[in-house]
C-alpha cells in the first residue's frame, strides 16, 4: 500500500486587533508555549515562533492532512481565548483578520528559524509594514494595498 511524503515549510504571519502592542515580553515565552502545543496537537511541528508586540511569526513544517488557512484559524482562536482568559490586556483580544504564509525549501529551513528568533534586532531596522511588503514583494504575491493588515506609521 502507497503512502503519502511530503516535504512543507510555510511561515505564518498575522497581527494583533489594530495593530495594537498587546503582547508583552512578560507574556511572550508562555504564549509561544501555548502555540506549540497547539500546533503539536494538529499533528504538526513548529520549527520556530516569535511574537512581537503587534505581530507574530510562526515557521511550520506541515503535513498535508490540514490546510494552512485551518491550522493558522486554531493558531489564532486559540491564542486569542488563551490570552483573553489570561486577562493580559484588558477586554477581549484578537487578531486581526488574514495573515500572510510564506513557502520555503529545506535549504531555507535554518535561515528561517534565525530570521524569526532575530525579530526584535531585526525590527531596529525595519517596520512590520516594510517587512510584510518585502515578503510580498519577494515572493512576487499579487496585493490590493486595501486589503493588508491596518497599519500603524
Amino acid at each position: 500500500m502507497a503512502n503519502t511524503y511530503s516535504q512543507i515549510y510555510i511561515q505564518i504571519v498575522f497581527t494583533v486587533n489594530g495593530r495594537q502592542n498587546l503582547i508583552s515580553k512578560q507574556h511572550r515565552e508562555e504564549l509561544h508555549k501555548y502555540i506549540t502545543g497547539i500546533v503539536t496537537k494538529r499533528n504538526q511541528k513548529l520549527l520556530s515562533v516569535f511574537a512581537m508586540p503587534d505581530h507574530i511569526h510562526l515557521f511550520v513544517g506541515m503535513k498535508p492532512n490540514i490546510s494552512v488557512s485551518d491550522l493558522t484559524r486554531d493558531i489564532k482562536a486559540g491564542s486569542s481565548k488563551f490570552i483573553s482568559d489570561n486577562n493580559w490586556v484588558k477586554g477581549k483580544f484578537s487578531w486581526q483578520e488574514g495573515f500572510g504564509a510564506f513557502s520555503y525549501s529545506k535549504s531555507h529551513i535554518d535561515n528561517v528559524i534565525n530570521y524569526i528568533l532575530n525579530q526584535e534586532q531585526h525590527h531596529k531596522k525595519k517596520t512590520f509594514k516594510e517587512e510584510y511588503l518585502d515578503f510580498l514583494k519577494k515572493f512576487e504575491i499579487d496585493y490590493n494595498e486595501k486589503y493588508l493588515f491596518e497599519w500603524i506609521d
